[in-house]
């Protein structure tokens, strides 16, 4: 994935030369003589250090002034925060929190993954201002599609927001895979629609989705049944990566309830890309390019192998408490092919008159190590003795602690939206 790091040479290299006017020059010879006497000094500088290059580097051309204004928000480093800031909220006051994200709640003692602040590496974040960003959202409406993930994300939103609404002025709705968030005084929706391969699946179930990755259905052409549910959005927030981590899928040509359906089992990268160009068509002809902003999401790393940063074979995210201090540290868990293929359908879109901001918080969650949900979470099925005594076997260490991670996901946005 390509990230955002444009950079402005600040120093000014334009070499200014006196005016005409003011050589002084009264006859040829003169003239003659500073002609030479330029050329043999250009040649000295061109030849210095054995022709190596001029000792400045020009500033490279500017596409247009708005870089200027540019922050890279992606590339920085984690900075443990000890004051009063973080959390940007608690666990417990929450009205919304899942219990599939309270770790506090589910017995993590050691907090310290709350308090750690995101530092891009020239600027700062801005500061999460709830009421700013319903001002923004006033009379207007938000989307977050996709999987677990982006769920985890609107939640987070959703958090930290709550305290800014009084409790008769906030509602939320469920309308099959749609959860409407309404802040009544501002009339905006802050919605999640649950499509965890964007695409027509054998998992668009937002309760009973637990497929075996085997047997699971994708639709790569049929996209309508879901998008029907966000056309009119003044945002929308999309995501899919999770669930395309399996080696081939399973690909329906025709209707689930029609019995002349074609299958086919295609390589996941193929069937990616197919289910990416659905979306990205339906984009350009349904949405109102001048009215909806859309980003995009980018993969949230998961954290299965501790050898990968130094720790033991065998081991996870379990007992991890500090987060990866390695710079540029990469894992198994993100597939940069993937990111690839998105980045290439968000350019041909830009082809097309249809701009989506990327948001590439791959890197700065791949140090986060010490933030995932473990083992601290509501399980809905009591487990075995031989889970218990063997808690790495099922660690979560794909989703998140909330607070955590994904308030600065949300920040990030925060700072494009607002």
């Amino acid at each position: 994935m390509v990230k955002s790091s444009s950079q402005v040479n600040p120093n000014n290299n334009t070499i200014i030369l006196p005016s005409s006017s003011t050589w002084g020059i009264r006859n040829s010879f003169q003239f003659l003589t500073i002609i030479l006497l330029t050329l043999l000094i250009s040649l000295l500088y061109l030849s210095q250090d054995n022709g190596s290059s001029p000792s400045f580097t020009p500033s490279p051309p500017l596409k247009n002034d708005s870089s200027l204004e540019k922050c890279d928000y992606f590339n920085g480093k984690w900075v443990y925060d000890n004051g009063t800031l973080y959390p940007l909220y608690k666990e417990n006051e929450c009205s919304f929190m899942s219990d599939q994200l309270a770790c506090e709640k589910f017995g993590r003692k050691d907090l310290s993954y709350q308090k750690w602040r995101w530092q891009p590496h020239h600027c700062d974040l801005p500061r999460f201002n709830a009421t700013a960003l319903l001002e923004k959202l006033r009379n207007k409406r938000a989307v977050f599609v996709g999987d677990s993930l982006n769920r985890e994300q609107w939640i987070s939103m959703l958090c930290l927001v709550d305290s800014s609404i009084p409790p008769p002025l906030k509602s939320l709705y469920i309308n099959g895979s749609l959860f409407t968030f309404k802040a009544m005084e501002y009339n905006a929706k802050i919605e999640f629609y649950w499509a965890p391969l964007l695409v027509e699946s054998n998992a668009d179930d937002p309760i009973k989705h637990s497929v075996p990755v085997a047997e699971r259905i994708v639709r790569t052409q049929a996209i309508e049944k879901h998008a029907t549910h966000w056309t009119n959005a003044d945002y929308i927030f999309f995501n899919s990566y999770l669930w395309w981590r399996m080696p081939v899928v399973n690909v329906l040509w025709g209707a689930f309830e029609s019995p002349d359906g074609t299958y086919n089992t295609i390589e996941m990268l193929k069937a990616y890309e197919m289910a990416l160009k659905t979306w990205s068509d339906w984009l350009v002809n349904h949405v109102n390019h001048s009215k909806t902003r859309i980003f995009w999401i980018s993969m949230a790393p998961t954290h299965e192998r501790s050898q990968e940063w130094g720790g033991a074979d065998g081991q996870n995210c379990y007992n991890e408490t500090e987060p990866i201090k390695r710079e540029n540290y990469w894992g198994s868990g993100s597939d940069p092919v993937m990111m690839k293929l998105v980045e290439d359908a968000v350019q041909n879109l830009a082809t097309k008159g249809l701009n989506i901001q990327l948001l590439n918080i791959t890197q700065l969650s791949e140090y986060r190590k010490d933030a995932h949900l473990s083992i601290y979470r509501k399980h809905w099925e009591p487990l075995t003795q031989q889970q218990l005594s063997n808690p790495i076997g099922y660690a979560d260490c794909c989703h998140w602690c909330l607070p955590g991670v994904p308030d600065t996901w949300n920040e990030i946005l925060y700072a494009f939206l607002v």
